[in-house]
């Protein structure tokens, strides 16, 4: 059955929010992001460029469904990592990444100071930052005889689906990405014409 909606939001852009307490300053930085891969390189990146810092915390979300993952980076558990991604969660934000650097200032803040900087740094943040709707796809490759060239391209444009690439030999393929809502529908009129069949690559 397909989903209800295919929409969310996320940010356009990267924004940041700064956050002082008692000599210890939180520099959160926010970024759209769209894989794992991007958000370990980025993570790594401010850790070579902020080196001074003693903390980087972060915490991440991804897709429609919000897979997520935060990291306290040796702060307190809890204090942290779960406070930033509570403020993605209760923005309803996905495809965004926030780091928070700390800078030691001498001074203890103790877990409840702590947890108050995790959430003000990134609340700053993302308030700052341009959000966007986003839809929910999933790429497919669909491979077909070359006589049901014509069935094929017919369901791509009543559908509205991209064409990323053609290949033709003794058979062809396409590949698109279909947004999840209309999922079920692509399947079911690619199944009705003779020789295509279709392949998630995700």
């Amino acid at each position: 059955m397909a989903l209800a909606t295919d929409k969310y939001r996320s940010i356009a852009a990267p924004s940041e929010g700064v956050f002082k307490d008692r000599g210890s300053r939180f520099l959160a930085l926010a970024f759209p992001v769209s894989d794992e891969e991007q958000i370990r390189s980025i993570v790594a990146s401010l850790k070579t460029k902020y080196h001074d810092a003693r903390h980087h915390c972060y915490a991440w979300r991804l897709g429609l469904e919000g897979i997520s993952r935060s990291s306290d980076d040796g702060e307190p558990s809890g204090s942290a990592g779960k406070q930033i991604l509570g403020r993605l969660e209760s923005k309803g934000l996905s495809d965004v990444l926030v780091v928070v650097v700390r800078w030691f200032g001498g001074i203890k803040l103790g877990v409840p100071g702590l947890i108050k900087a995790y959430r003000e740094s990134t609340a700053e943040a993302l308030e700052a930052a341009v959000e966007v709707e986003k839809t929910a796809e999933i790429p497919y490759a669909v491979t077909f005889g070359y006589m049901a060239m014509n069935d094929v391209m017919k369901v791509l444009k009543d559908l509205s689906l991209p064409q990323l690439s053609l290949d033709c030999g003794e058979s062809c393929s396409v590949s698109t990405r279909v947004r999840l809502t209309s999922v079920d529908d692509f399947e079911a009129r690619c199944s009705r014409i003779d020789s295509c069949s279709v392949k998630r690559q995700d």
